[in-house]
């Protein structure tokens, strides 16, 4: 016998709360476990107060929740002092009743002399704070000072448990930070096991680079991000990376913007780009990659469009100048808002944090188009893999944002120069290449499109030009011993032009020498034609005359036949 079917119960969610955090919402589907523990544990320097203080203080500010900040290391003057860099003002937020910092001092003497340890002080005096202000969230920093003087494991493990439950009894989300062990999270070992959420800080230091990365050990309840991803602490607190989406459905748009350079569009297609897509235009120094960039720049710009320009090489000052001499005014489109540089050493900091500084600026100054010169140069922070991983992600980013971006590359004078470009030429939607062209004592320039996904593109190569009066692509000549670029085109056409000249002089000359023979011919013709009118005037004549005698002689016989009848 078949069972009735049972009513369905609709499946609710883990509640949770949005740290305001950028990035770490998106990574924890929405933010920490509500009304549950979570533990923040790293080594010294990690980032671990830093991160929970910007928990209590976003909580207060931008989801009116009121928090609560125990610490048992920093006094609250300390710690106030010391978040002033990045703009928060502790002392404000505590008059307004929104936060609460509390600095509780233990003493280990006191535990070992007494051989007493219980948390129910500490109970009390953390209740008052929360009710005093209507707490909706919880720090305690750091656990390891709360437990300094206590030896007794059974004890420690008790308190522990004791302190998390009554935490969760009091239906506040709470942040406890933790000392990493050895071969253990925390240095007890147990807050790991006994929280609902582990996160862990780790400060790298690689090649004299330093690198912060946040992983998500567990997250009951929750789905969540499994990856290290790589954070930056500046003068706005803390942003995260979140590694994007591998599952290549970013929108694409069929709408196509100009490269700046009239003839460079023509070769594709004759409309240029697709926006949103990804271009990579490399050759080695000199070549002008950078004035390439730059022109693409300018011509957003002057679609009234916003255009981000990283440097990794020269700086702002140095590009503005330089472009002054092909006619490009950059520091007209930076007066006005439409052009942004951001210009570092690649070793300023590792690839990671340079990845977060770039989304970071992206999302904050919402460009429409993202130059990136050269990235080349990103190798001196990472292996080629790593910096192919770091573009992947990077191009993932700018798609799903529908953002156009620009590549250059450096590549080297040898026989596998296709591979300088740290393998980004197969990621991207359009690839240039600028090449030397040696010949005759000269070093010119040519331009091939690679390849431009999607649309039609010239397979031929173009004399690439740099002028006054900015970039220009003429045809190459081909001559007996190949392509012709520079002076040798410069002295082919000259000769093609002299050529021109010769045979129209040459054609004038037969033209003249044919109008002579048929003046001359005309002439015999109307000496002929002369001729034979006398000749046929003479024939008239004789027949004339014999005409006119017959007559007279008819009518002298007449004349003679009347005058006989008469007689």
């Amino acid at each position: 016998m078949s069972l009735p079917d049972q009513p369905k119960r609709p499946l609710t969610s883990l509640p949770k709360s949005r740290t305001g955090i950028r990035g770490l919402d998106e990574i924890t589907s929405g933010g920490l476990p509500a009304g549950r523990p979570t533990l923040i544990c790293g080594s010294a320097g990690s980032g671990k107060t830093l991160f929970s203080i910007e928990f209590i203080v976003r909580g207060a500010m931008e989801f009116n929740e009121p928090g609560v900040f125990m610490a048992f290391e920093e006094k609250s003057e300390e710690l106030a002092l010391n978040v002033t860099s990045l703009g928060f003002d502790l002392d404000q937020l505590q008059r307004e009743k929104l936060i609460k910092l509390d600095h509780v001092r233990i003493e280990r003497s006191e535990i070992e002399e007494t051989g007493e340890y219980d948390l129910d002080g500490l109970f009390i005096r953390l209740g008052y704070a929360i009710d005093s202000i209507g707490a909706k969230r919880v720090v305690l920093d750091t656990i390891e000072n709360l437990f300094a003087g206590l030896t007794n494991q059974s004890i420690l493990r008790a308190e522990l448990r004791r302190l998390f439950e009554w935490l969760k009894e009091k239906k506040v989300t709470t942040i406890i930070t933790g000392e990493k062990g050895e071969g253990s999270l925390t240095r007890q070992g147990l807050e790991e096991y006994v929280s609902d959420c582990v996160i862990l800080l780790d400060h790298r230091v690689k090649n004299q680079i330093s690198t912060r990365l946040l992983r998500i050990i567990k997250y009951r309840g929750s789905i969540h991000g499994t990856n290290e991803y790589p954070f930056l602490i500046d003068e706005t607190g803390i942003s995260v990376l979140p590694v994007t989406s591998l599952t290549l459905n970013h929108p694409v748009s069929s709408e196509r913007i100009s490269s700046g350079i009239q003839a460079l569009d023509k070769m594709l297609d004759g409309q240029g780009f697709f926006k949103g897509s990804s271009i990579l235009v490399s050759g080695t120094a000199g070549t002008g990659k950078t004035s390439i960039a730059a022109t693409f720049a300018d011509q957003t710009c002057q679609r009234k469009e916003r255009c981000i320009y990283f440097a990794f090489e020269e700086s702002p000052q140095q590009i503005t100048r330089n472009m002054h001499s092909i006619g490009l005014d950059l520091q007209q489109h930076i007066d006005d808002g439409l052009l942004a540089f951001q210009a570092a050493r690649p070793t300023l900091n590792g690839l990671e944090m340079h990845l977060v500084a770039i989304h970071k600026q992206i999302q904050e100054f919402k460009p429409t188009v993202v130059i990136i010169d050269p990235i080349t140069n990103l190798i001196t922070v990472g292996s080629v893999s790593d910096v192919k991983s770091m573009l992947i992600r990077l191009i993932d980013f700018l798609q799903a944002e529908q953002i156009t971006v620009m590549f250059t590359a450096l590549s080297l004078n040898s026989l596998v120069n296709e591979q300088t470009d740290e393998g980004v030429s197969s990621l991207v939607d359009a690839w240039l290449q600028v090449k030397d062209i040696e010949m005759n004592g000269e070093r010119n320039r040519g331009l091939y499109i690679m390849k431009s996904r999607g649309m039609k593109h010239s397979n031929q190569v173009r004399e690439f030009i740099i002028t006054d009066h900015g970039i220009n692509l003429v045809d190459v000549y081909l001559g007996i011993e190949g392509v012709l670029t520079g002076s040798a085109r410069v002295a082919q056409q000259l000769e093609e032009e002299t050529g021109l000249v010769l045979r129209k002089h040459a054609l004038s000359r037969k033209d003249r020498e044919i109008e002579r023979k048929r003046l001359v011919l005309e002439a015999k013709i109307a000496s002929l034609q002369e001729e034979f009118e006398s000749v046929q005037d003479e024939l008239n004549k004789t027949y004339v005359d014999d005409e006119l005698r017959k007559e007279v002689l008819a009518k002298n016989r007449e004349e003679v036949t009347r005058s006989r009848h008469n007689e």
